[in-house]
């Protein structure tokens, strides 16, 4: 028998690390389910290519490196199913194995495995796909809920498409399998904050800062909000408990960063989404915000802290 010690304050939790990705998992079936029901057999089989890939990339990856095998924490089929989530319907089975595969061996496993990558592995992926084939990764489809109808490359409301509020809630709109039907990300929302897998200031204060800065500068902050993947980028992405701030006040200005730094993309930039890079980039800067604001540790005070 061995007895564990650690100092003051103790927290337990019946969370685990496959119990937190089932919550995902659990969370994203509304948006899955809304892909599917726009966009038609497409995006389920691009969903299922996806974390096919991603499961059998890190199987692989730790048999050939000796390693535990740990695809049974679900770790790696969250990580393909919001890669598959945030890409078109259109994207052809190869670049979306690329995608999966670059996200597990490159992005995670080369740093060490789950909780040691800097970056979010989807997204980073995502941008991988988006520099390399920019084409297919932004033909965009007409949706239909009616099957075996032909489908025909339409513009998103951020590139110039035209969208009610309504169709920019319920997902009439072309865009990525996941990010188009809001209400399907909401839900998951509500679910993630009930079984506490997130706090609310990452996805609350992206989206206020999004629509203060939007405002500012001229542009319609409804649309801002609604369109494209800010919603979802905020809601799945920016709240990885790995490449995001530890601390409340850290996660604030990470949340700010990321709400700012979209709008200017999409206001500046050549590219008319701007959250992937945006997530990005403040992930690099997460070790420096948690840092800057340490959190006051318990019996010490904050010029003890700081030195």
């Amino acid at each position: 028998m061995s007895l564990i010690t650690s100092t003051a304050p103790h927290i337990r939790s019946r969370l685990n690390t496959q119990k937190i990705m089932l919550n995902v998992i659990i969370s994203l079936l509304p948006c899955a389910l809304a892909g599917i029901f726009y966009f038609g057999y497409r995006a389920a089989i691009v969903m299922a290519v996806a974390m096919v890939s991603a499961v059998a990339a890190e199987f692989i990856w730790q048999k050939l490196a000796k390693k535990p095998v740990k695809v049974n924490d679900c770790s790696a089929a969250v990580t393909g199913l919001l890669l598959a989530l945030c890409i078109t319907p259109t994207a052809p089975w190869w670049m979306v194995m690329i995608g999966s595969v670059f996200a597990i061996i490159i992005v995670k496993q080369l740093f060490g495995g789950i909780g040691d990558n800097f970056l979010n592995p989807a997204l980073a992926a995502r941008a991988v796909l988006l520099a390399s084939w920019p084409a297919r990764m932004t033909a965009h489809i007409a949706v239909t809920t009616f099957p075996g109808v032909d489908v025909v490359a339409s513009a998103t409301p951020l590139a110039g498409g035209e969208a009610s509020m309504l169709q920019l809630l319920f997902g009439q709109v072309p865009g990525a399998i996941g990010e188009t039907c809001k209400i399907a990300i909401l839900i998951g929302f509500v679910y993630l904050l009930i079984t506490k897998t997130i706090t609310f200031e990452v996805p609350v204060v992206t989206m206020l800062s999004a629509f203060v800065l939007s405002w500012a500068l001229g542009m319609n902050p409804v649309t801002t909000v609604l369109s494209g993947g800010l919603l979802f980028g905020a809601v799945y992405m920016a709240t990885d408990y790995t490449t995001s701030p530890m601390n409340r006040w850290p996660r604030v200005i990470y949340a700010a960063g990321i709400g700012c730094m979209t709008v200017l993309i999409r206001k500046f930039g050549a590219y008319p989404e701007g959250v992937t890079y945006a997530i990005l980039l403040m992930n690099i800067l997460t070790p420096l915000l948690d840092r800057m604001l340490p959190n006051r540790v318990y019996g010490h005070s904050r010029k003890k802290e700081a030195k």
